[in-house]
């Protein structure tokens, strides 16, 4: 293709909705309107030969991609920003109009552009190797605005592969750990692999606990005093604790229970049951003369910089008839059921008791005993007598064991044996996870490359993991996911 002046390139670019009126005055011309739809990260002669096919099969070829937010292909995706992708595809002389699709799919576009046909690339012409699952959708559009699709066939490539290859968003040995990993799982058997959980009848047990940013600009040192001082922005609030592991392992299992306490004063219910996910099925009790644990942080937002957190909380045991009730709760949900997650952050639910009735429940047991602030003197994964499937911070493991020294391998035999416990995923922050298992020790290097807030990766990764192991997903597999889960869980604030 040819390429033309950079002023003409500036006006093929345009407002979707704008160019929704031009196409319409086109076709009033007699005009037929031919649209392609893409990420176009990296625009190589596939693209280029596909393009110069699709202007062939009309008058005028409009391009939408895909804004940036809504690019799915990994992380540091798209390489090449929306309008650097929109300049790049409006510098080709077959292309004759661009637009920045602002939805999440092309649907939108299609129904606004209305075009005569809609043009796919060779690798669509299989709808079952649709990996994106939106053709057939594409094409209901299509057809909806009275237009067809057509598929141009000429040299494939891919741009997600080529940027992989060299544009490395890692470190070589993260690259060598994925290209290893590649020769074992393609993307879609690790979908089909994740389809496992889909069956699961799962109840989460834990904390509930609600967390609060709150958002400040320093002023600086009071004039009077030696106190810091700023000035109130804004506040937001999320369903965290064992809130935010049940909402996880909804978007993957049939079913999920969750068994929890709220405050009898400050219970925050309505806030709690509308930020739950629909599969998720609450059991509440309430704890007499406590709120609903609130974890409120204050930090400076253009920094996202955490200046101190303030904790409203009883942590006292339940007391026996709350802790009647809860064992009751639970009891009757794990009849029936196929795994249950313990999220215990050390915050007074899980007492001798319910350690015990879950021990004899003889259901898949995955635990986590989280230390934060409030318990870290105190609270260790040694307190239960039986577990399937522990997931574990490194330094959870140590304090555990009072050992900083000895390797990983020795103390999780040494857990194992006390727990009766065979499956282990030690976290390790940015030098990856260890899992543990009766087949094998895998080790994952870190994925994440974006942290922008710890707070939640560990319930999301005991989530999905949890299940995973459930499921019977294969070791390599289940470090994997939970890498992926983790770097993709930083990259937000909280569980917002």
């Amino acid at each position: 293709m040819d390429t033309i002046e950079p002023t003409r390139i500036r006006q093929k670019i345009m407002d979707l909705a704008i160019l929704a009126t031009l196409a319409e005055d086109l076709r009033a011309q007699g005009k037929r309107v031919v649209h392609a739809h893409g990420v176009f990260d990296l625009l190589h002669v596939g693209h280029i030969r596909h393009l110069r096919d699709a202007k062939r099969l009309g008058d005028v070829l409009i391009v939408t991609i895909t804004e940036d937010v809504h690019v799915n292909k990994g992380p540091n995706r798209p390489a090449f920003t929306e309008s650097l992708r929109a300049e790049a595809l409006a510098s080709l002389a077959d292309v004759d109009y661009v637009a920045i699709n602002r939805a999440p799919t092309a649907v939108e576009a299609i129904r606004a552009l209305r075009p005569a046909i809609y043009v796919k690339g060779p690798d669509y012409k299989r709808p079952d190797a649709d990996i994106t699952g939106m053709i057939g959708v594409e094409e209901a559009a299509v057809v909806e605005v009275g237009g067809r699709i057509e598929t141009t066939d000429d040299i494939t490539f891919s741009s997600s592969n080529l940027i992989n290859t060299f544009l490395p968003s890692y470190g070589a040995e993260v690259e060598d750990y994925l290209r290893e990993l590649r020769g074992r799982w393609s993307s879609r058997a690790l979908c089909d692999e994740l389809q496992k959980l889909a069956q699961l009848r799962v109840v989460v047990v834990g904390e509930a606990i609600l967390d609060e940013y709150v958002y400040v600009d320093p002023l600086g040192k009071s004039s009077k005093d030696p106190v810091l001082a700023v000035r109130y922005d804004r506040a937001e609030t999320h369903a965290g604790g064992a809130l935010a592991v049940a909402n996880h392992l909804a978007s993957f299992c049939k079913s999920v229970e969750l068994v929890t306490y709220l405050g009898a004063t400050e219970g925050n219910e309505k806030f709690i049951r509308s930020n739950l996910r629909p599969g998720v099925r609450p059991n509440f009790i309430y704890k007499s003369d406590s709120p609903t644990i609130v974890k409120r942080r204050y930090l400076v937002e253009t920094l996202n910089t955490k200046l101190f957190e303030v904790y409203h909380i009883n942590d006292t045991p339940l007391v026996a008839d709350e802790e009647a009730a809860m064992c009751s709760l639970l009891e009757a949900r794990l009849d029936g059921a196929d795994a249950v997650v313990v999220a215990d952050f050390g915050h007074g639910l899980m007492g001798p008791r319910a350690k015990e009735l879950i021990a004899r429940s003889g259901v898949f047991t995955a635990v986590n005993t989280q230390i934060n602030a409030a318990n870290i003197r105190f609270h260790a994964i040694s307190s239960y007598e039986r577990a399937d499937y522990v997931c574990i911070n490194e330094g959870e493991l140590r304090l555990d064991a009072r050992d900083r020294e000895a390797p990983l391998d020795s103390l999780v035999a040494g857990l194992g044996t006390k727990l009766r416990c065979d499956r282990f995923l030690v976290t390790r922050g940015k030098r990856g996870v260890d899992y543990y298992c009766p087949q094998a020790r895998v080790s994952a290097p870190s994925l994440a490359t974006d942290v922008v807030d710890r707070i939640g990766a560990g319930d999301a990764v005991l989530a999905i993991t949890s299940a995973s192991v459930a499921a019977g997903l294969a070791p390599d597999a289940v470090a994997f996911v939970a890498n992926v889960v983790g770097a993709q869980k930083v990259r937000t604030v909280g569980n917002s």
